[in-house]
């Protein structure tokens, strides 16, 4: 009754707290959907959002709050870590299933910043590549193309083939066919660059997978302090 009757002599401050209450997620039903492997991002963002309204709430403030309401507000601190943790790792708002990709924030693992680059740029890598190949051969014609037998190739004039067969550019530039008119190579880095982009769609998901169960695996570890904020949460409202 002490509780109420403070919150009723604090109008504003409630109100205020109303508000971010309605935006407030079920945190225990994401937290046990994680905890049986049920879960997905969307889960782990309603992780997120659901502390960090918590955290909104705590610092409203209601002045010299009785005992019951007190001890509440301070349940609803020390999530400051995990909050930062998933704000740096997941979009605002992700897909229901973690097969489906996409729910891992740019910026936040440089293995799949680059494997999505070569994913999504694929074409924009290998040019890049081609540029380096001119400035190194000192030939302007040289080109990287593609077909379905040989894949990605180098191709040059055969009036330029000499230089690419001689030293020192045979120590890079490996032989692969010569033609009527064009000779064709290949360099370790543009065969494993090719291996990477072939398989960069699989490997981003293989990426956020692994991402998926390491942030489910933190926020677990944190289940007790989670429920304590969600039953304080409930206190509260």
């Amino acid at each position: 009754l002490d509780a109420i009757s403070h919150v009723l002599e604090n109008p504003r401050v409630t109100e205020d707290i109303r508000n971010q209450l309605r935006q407030v997620p079920d945190l225990e039903r994401a937290l046990s959907r994680l905890s049986l492997d049920r879960g997905g991002p969307r889960d782990l963002t309603a992780i997120r959002n659901g502390l960090a309204e918590a955290t909104l709430i705590a610092g409203k403030g209601l002045g010299d709050a009785p005992t019951l309401l007190s001890n509440a507000l301070k349940d609803l601190e020390g999530h400051d870590e995990l909050i930062d943790l998933l704000d740096q790792a997941l979009i605002a708002e992700p897909p229901l299933l973690a097969r489906d990709g996409g729910f891992i924030a740019t910026a936040y693992d440089e293995d799949l910043d680059e494997v999505r680059k070569l994913r999504d740029e694929g074409r924009g890598v290998i040019a890049q590549m081609q540029t380096e190949f001119v400035t190194a051969t000192g030939i302007s014609t040289l080109k990287i193309k593609h077909n379905n037998v040989l894949g990605y190739f180098i191709e040059t004039t055969a009036a330029h083939a000499d230089k690419m067969l001689s030293p020192p550019l045979n120590e890079n530039f490996i032989h692969r066919q010569t033609t009527a008119n064009q000779v064709r190579f290949t360099t370790v880095a543009l065969s494993e660059m090719e291996t990477k982009i072939l398989n960069a769609g699989n490997r981003a998901l293989e990426i956020e997978k692994r991402l998926y169960e390491s942030l489910r695996s933190t926020i677990l570890d944190s289940a007790a302090l989670i429920t304590q904020t969600a039953r304080a949460l409930a206190e509260i409202d």
